[in-house]
């Protein structure tokens, strides 16, 4: 089965000033998403990564390299139909209700009419928006834009969705609902690409995370391998005695004690974050 994204050095350049000065967004780039997971997009401002978004959503163009969406060319109609998008600050109609964006936007994404009113209200479910769905979207807190956004592109059931800084500027148990929405479409074999800087919730719900610094990846991997110390040692032991302890490890057979487990000690996600990156490159 192919990949859900997969990108081949991907090397995007933005002209600045009226010099023809080039600015490099995205440098030799190249990853692969697996389906059916949670896989996080990491880095600093101006690391590259919003580019790397938009060029995979076909927004913006490469300058070189190649993508693939669910083994189709990136910016073919059939790759587009099966994703769902929601960006950093969306931008939604005020007047509308929060139903009648879903349902605008289901349209828009072809939804056939037999289906519409289920997969309206399948999503705003899910988004836990079903009851303020009659509201109209100026009256919605900032959780509740975000949660309508996500209810929004989940609407046509994609395969692939991707979510850019979803959690941006919502409260601890909107960014929990956020999360729970986000588990909820993995169990559902959806595949789910998440840029964010909440890395304790990054930590928490991806599968897999690579990390972007100035245009280039510097990590990438699973959660637990990337974050577990290998260079060290977790000795848990039962039974352990004064005498033990103090002849440490080679002599802890002969003292009685039982080595029940050797774990690896694990790093938090933004401890690693820090490592790895050197800061903003903000334009």
């Amino acid at each position: 089965m192919s990949s859900a994204i997969s990108v081949r050095r991907l090397t995007k350049d933005f002209h600045v000033g009226l010099r023809g000065v080039k600015l490099r967004a995205v440098d030799d780039l190249s990853l692969e998403v697996p389906r059916g997971q949670v896989y996080g997009l990491l880095g600093p401002n101006g690391c590259g990564k919003s580019t790397t978004l938009k060029v995979v959503l076909g927004l913006v163009s490469a300058t070189s390299g190649e993508v693939s969406l669910l083994g189709e060319p990136y910016a073919s109609p059939g790759a587009r139909r099966r994703i769902g998008f929601l960006p950093e600050a969306p931008y939604f109609h005020k007047f509308l209700s929060g139903r009648e964006l879903v349902r605008y936007c289901a349209r828009l994404s072809g939804v056939v009419p037999s289906d519409l009113g289920s997969a309206v209200e399948k999503a705003l479910a899910l988004a836990s928006m079903t009851t303020a769905a009659d509201r109209p979207v100026g009256t919605y807190s900032k959780g509740m834009l975000q949660r309508i956004g996500f209810a929004q592109a989940v609407v046509h059931d994609p395969e692939l969705v991707i979510l850019d800084e979803p959690t941006a500027g919502v409260d601890p148990i909107g960014s929990a609902a956020i999360g729970d929405m986000i588990r909820a479409m993995r169990d559902k074999g959806k595949t789910i690409v998440l840029c964010s800087h909440l890395l304790g919730q990054v930590e928490q719900v991806c599968d897999r995370v690579a990390i972007m610094d100035r245009g280039k990846l510097v990590l990438e991997g699973r959660v637990e391998d990337v974050l577990a110390r290998r260079d060290r040692h977790v000795l848990t032991v039962e039974a352990l005695t004064p005498a033990a302890r103090a002849a440490a490890e080679a002599a802890l057979q002969s003292h009685g004690a039982v080595l029940t487990s050797v774990t690896h000690p694990r790093r938090s996600l933004e401890d690693l974050f820090r490592e790895l990156v050197t800061g903003s490159r903000d334009a």
